[in-house]
């Protein structure tokens, strides 16, 4: 299991456990999955999808502008980003976006 946060300048836009995560990196789309080498990479405009693990996780609903609370084993959840950082270090992703869509 691995666990991420995804930041932008002005929200936490989600916190919790994943099984994997897809980002538009500079050279292309990647994933990361369970015991991923350590990255530090750029990333471009595009999606980020996310796939939920078990345990909570807490999210932002763009619908009601709140955060919530979801515990769903395999559920997608997809960002669109304007770029960013991703940082990934012993099962722990840290997202650093700008303009979560």
């Amino acid at each position: 299991m691995m666990k991420i946060s995804v930041l932008t300048p002005d929200k936490e836009v989600f916190q919790g456990n994943i099984t994997s995560v897809k980002v538009p990196g500079v050279l292309g789309q990647f994933q990361v999955l369970k015991n991923h080498a350590p990255v530090v990479s750029s990333l471009e405009e595009g999606v980020v999808e996310i796939v939920t693990a078990d345990g909570e996780h807490r999210f932002y609903d763009e619908e009601s502008g709140a955060i919530k609370t979801g515990s769903e084993s395999g559920k997608k959840i997809t960002y669109q980003i304007g770029g960013g950082f991703i940082e990934v270090l012993k099962n722990d992703i840290a997202l650093l976006v700008r303009g979560v869509k």
